[in-house]
């Protein structure tokens, strides 16, 4: 979902430079400027009228909504705390927030946010924004991937239906994909023009954690047999089983939705947020449903890093930006973002709430799966981007095409991804 070309040398140079940013006071009325990546229509819609509502309520603490892009939110960001011009009210993934924390981008929200606020978010998930010993964000919405599946092709092949709480294993899922496939059609396909991130979230499943602190703090890079499962799981079904087509390896969710939807595929693994879309363009009487991912020897664990809100350093309006986003997270409110975005609240009080407990649109499934929620293994790794764009996303991909062997894949992780984040760590 989000693509980010930092480089050392920039983020390097920012952080020695320092990070500052700008509040506005006009004619004695406070402006908060808020940095909003929602782009779905109804999340867009939410929003907007969120801080509609905030303004009315607040005429001496205005909020100004400004649209941001998931596509360049981190190099932006770079710029605008280099620059001295970053918003109040900072929208941003909790895996995207160490760098700007750790170089002081970021106020800690420790002292600003009401203990409402704290206890209604589980401590694992304040885990996805802490760093040190400071809290940089609030984690408000996140997602589990799951399968989409073609109810008819399941129904056909008599596979059993996996539910949370008797999922498929990861060789189960295997088999179920050789099962579903033939005559020109695929058991699964995976769409992975991203694949580090569903790699190592999903792994977690199976007890894979890739990255390990030692007692000084530093990260090394260990791919070790737990990380290896899910991996050659994917790799099999492409090269050994023909089961899942190697054409979709560089591709998005939505480019893949087409093949879906005509029978080629039979199940794809997406966000939790893609059935928005697939409710929209399915064609009349398509049926589909929601399945867990297959669950490994930690069961259902998956990473995930969740949406934040975050409050720039340097904004002179730390206590009404904290303010704010209270307000945008009380439980009722938290509802209607998660709604909008057709993801889950982290809050406990939100998540109860009977509208993402319904069987429509595979809500129920979803949310049986928010206790599993764990944060992805690189959330507090300095340095991750880079390691991610320049190691491991060109290693995983030539390894899931079949040019390298896990032997090399390896090595490329371990060796090359820890001379990357050896210069994050000195």
């Amino acid at each position: 979902m989000r693509t980010r070309v930092a480089t050392a040398l920039v983020t390097l140079l920012l952080l020695l430079a320092g990070c500052s940013s700008g509040g506005t006071d006009t004619d004695g009325r406070i402006t908060l400027r808020f940095q909003s990546l929602a782009w779905q229509q109804e999340s867009v819609a939410a929003n907007k009228e969120l801080v509609k509502e905030w303004n009315a309520a607040h005429p001496d603490v205005r909020v100004e909504y400004v649209q941001g892009s998931w596509d360049s939110v981190h190099d932006q960001l770079l710029t605008s705390f280099e620059g001295g011009e970053a918003p109040d009210v900072i929208h941003d993934a909790s895996d995207d927030l160490a760098d700007f924390a750790y170089g002081g981008c970021l106020a800690d929200l420790t002292g600003l946010l009401p203990q409402r606020l704290k206890s209604d978010i589980p401590q694992r998930s304040w885990e996805t924004a802490t760093f040190g010993d400071g809290i940089y964000g609030v984690p408000f919405l996140q997602e589990p991937r799951v399968l989409i599946a073609s109810t008819a092709r399941l129904k056909r092949s008599g596979v059993r239906i996996p539910t949370p709480e008797r999922p498929w294993s990861w060789a189960e899922f295997r088999q179920v994909t050789k099962r579903l496939s033939g005559h020109g059609t695929y058991g699964v396909a995976w769409p992975l023009k991203e694949p580090v991130s569903a790699t190592l979230n999903l792994s977690l499943s199976a007890g894979g954690r890739l990255f390990h602190r030692d007692a000084d703090g530093k990260v090394t890079v260990r791919f070790e047999a737990a990380d290896q499962v899910v991996p050659r799981t994917l790799h099999d079904q492409v090269a050994v089983d023909r089961s899942a087509p190697a054409s979709t390896l560089g591709s998005g969710g939505s480019d893949t939705l087409p093949g879906f939807f005509g029978g080629t595929y039979a199940m794809i693994p997406l966000g939790f947020s893609y059935r928005q879309q697939i409710a929209q363009q399915a064609p009349k009487g398509f049926a589909w449903q929601v399945l867990p991912a297959p669950a490994g020897a930690d069961g259902l664990t998956q990473g995930v890093s969740p949406q934040t809100l975050s409050i720039a350093a340097d904004s002179p309006h730390k206590k009404e930006a904290a303010a704010f986003i209270d307000f945008l997270l009380r439980p009722k409110n938290m509802v209607r973002l998660a709604l909008g975005d057709w993801m889950l609240p982290t809050g406990t009080q939100a998540l109860a709430d009977p509208a993402l407990h319904t069987a429509k649109n595979g809500w129920a499934t979803g949310t049986a799966l928010a206790a599993h929620l764990s944060p992805a293994p690189a959330q507090s790794v300095r340095g991750y981007p880079e390691w991610k764009d320049k190691v491991a996303t060109p290693a995983f991909q030539e390894y899931y095409s079949g040019a390298i062997g896990l032997g090399e894949l390896r090595h490329r992780l371990e060796k090359d991804g820890n001379l990357v984040l050896a210069r994050y760590q000195r």
